[in-house]
């Protein structure tokens, strides 16, 4: 009996071993299964989210696309930058990009503000003479873009016709920036 008792526990023991390692394995499979899913929806909202339309029927891709097209010199491939800076500050990112041409003339060659200083905005400040410098040109953008937002857009001058006579001496200054707008939107 005592020998009948004894392989039992053995059998026990054996048994609650392989299930023990039974269950380890599908956990681990099921962790691998719960990793390679989580990265195949990431992947697949990351690609839906570039495909969201963002701004007047395009998508983000799109939108930076058509940005780029005009930015030349210094700010040649900050179109993405630009427009996601915008849009997550509410502000119009074809207008930015669009004070920034009139501002920079990046068009073609960019203006000393922007090569010496990171000034793609016209800003007032320190470092640059009257005018702001900044480390790097994400930060300069990155500034001009929280400028419009904070000073320009949270009070409801949201179009160049209504910036005009806080943001520039020349009265004219919406008509330029309307030009680059409707350039950018025909890009």
């Amino acid at each position: 009996m005592k020998s009948y008792l004894y392989k039992m526990i053995c059998y026990i023991f054996i048994v609650g071993s392989l299930i023990i390692v039974y269950k380890n394995k599908s956990q681990s499979r099921i962790m691998e299964n719960y990793v390679v899913n989580s990265m195949a929806l990431q992947n697949i909202s990351d690609s839906v989210y570039e495909e969201q339309i963002v701004y007047e029927g395009l998508t983000l891709t799109e939108l930076s696309n058509k940005i780029d097209n005009v930015l030349n010199s210094n700010l040649e491939g900050y179109g993405n930058f630009i427009a996601v800076q915008a849009l997550e500050n509410d502000v119009d990112p074809v207008v930015a990009s669009a004070i920034i041409l009139v501002e920079t003339g990046c068009k073609w060659n960019c203006s000393y503000l922007v090569r010496a200083c990171n000034n793609v905005g016209g800003m007032k400040g320190r470092g640059c003479g009257s005018y702001g410098s900044f480390g790097s040109l994400n930060e300069g953008i990155e500034a001009f873009i929280g400028n419009l937002s904070r000073n320009y857009y949270q009070y409801g001058l949201n179009t160049p016709e209504l910036m005009n006579h806080k943001y520039a001496e020349n009265p004219n200054w919406h008509n330029d920036v309307n030009y680059y707008v409707d350039l950018i939107k025909a890009s």
